[in-house]
């Protein structure tokens, strides 16, 4: 239910960083880490997390992989943030689409968990679609492989640490903040910041990207350490679907022939994988029964 909660709410994000216009993609990750960083500080005396998030200082192994997922997931909201407000809603959905088979793939190669036949099957074809994506586009589809292999890691990176999910994502926006507060003083000094030049209207709706960025990363901090890589990869096609139909439906982006085919392999791809883990899932619960029933 954590995950469930996370992918909804980021599949309908599409619909919130226009409405940060004027303010630039950068400008507005900036206010996003600030006011994150102020949201989870809050929940961690709140919520009476401080010494978990001391000792995550203290813990060298667990503060550089965190370090890491500031990092990337920094990368990955820039990205996004881009995305949305430059036209490109469905190659970001692209990219959420792609996730979860990059997620599995670092399961197998970095943690040592196993694909069977069928699930290389599905890896294929999801390689032939991104081919055919990146003749159609006449580049590779740069957004959407910047946010699969971001998210990836920062997914990861979180579920290595095992640390618990307020108190590493307190860590992570406090390391983050400096540098985010620092632009955004440095924009004002230069008068080319939009905080409060906008409206009453427009500051609030900065300030709230805090709140809007903690709830589904709690979710999935939550979801991160209480489930496989591979059920994290499942999850995962709820957004993507959601943000697609966001750029085809609202938004209006151009889906020429072989960009369908791009996605329709995609899908393929994806349904043979989802396919594969359910009678897997199947066959090991029956098994599981019948030495129960042995026993």
């Amino acid at each position: 239910m954590f995950g469930v909660a996370a992918y909804t709410l980021w599949g309908v994000f599409p619909l919130y960083w226009p409405l940060l216009e004027p303010a630039g993609a950068v400008e507005i990750l900036a206010h996003r880490v600030l006011w994150s960083a102020v949201t989870i500080g809050l929940l961690v005396f709140v919520l009476r997390r401080v010494d978990r998030f001391r000792a995550l200082l203290r813990d060298r192994r667990r503060l550089v992989l965190l370090s890491v997922a500031a990092v990337v997931i920094a990368v990955n909201w820039a990205t996004f943030i881009w995305g949305v407000n430059n036209g490109r809603v469905v190659e970001t959905s692209l990219g959420y689409f792609i996730n979860p088979l990059v997620t599995v793939l670092m399961g197998v190669f970095i943690l040592g968990e196993r694909l069977r036949g069928l699930q290389w099957a599905a890896m294929g074809v999801a390689s032939i679609a991104v081919v055919v994506l990146t003749v159609e586009y006449g580049r590779p589809p740069w957004v959407a492989l910047v946010l699969a292999f971001s998210f990836g890691t920062y997914g990861l990176a979180k579920k290595t640490a095992g640390a618990g999910a307020v108190e590493s994502l307190a860590l992570e926006t406090a390391l983050l903040a400096p540098l985010a507060g620092g632009y955004l003083v440095w924009l004002a000094s230069q008068g080319t910041g939009h905080f409060g030049a906008e409206g009453s209207g427009h500051a609030l709706l900065l300030m709230s990207t805090g709140i809007v960025t903690a709830i589904p990363l709690i979710c999935f901090g939550a979801a991160a350490i209480r489930v496989s890589m591979v059920t994290i990869g499942l999850l995962q096609y709820l957004a993507p679907t959601m943000q697609f139909a966001l750029g085809v439906l609202w938004f209006h982006e151009d889906m020429p022939p072989v960009r369908w085919v791009g996605f329709i392999l995609v899908w393929i791809a994806l349904a043979m994988f989802t396919a594969e883990a359910i009678t897997h899932h199947r066959r090991r619960q029956l098994s599981l029964a019948a030495q129960a029933s042995a026993i």
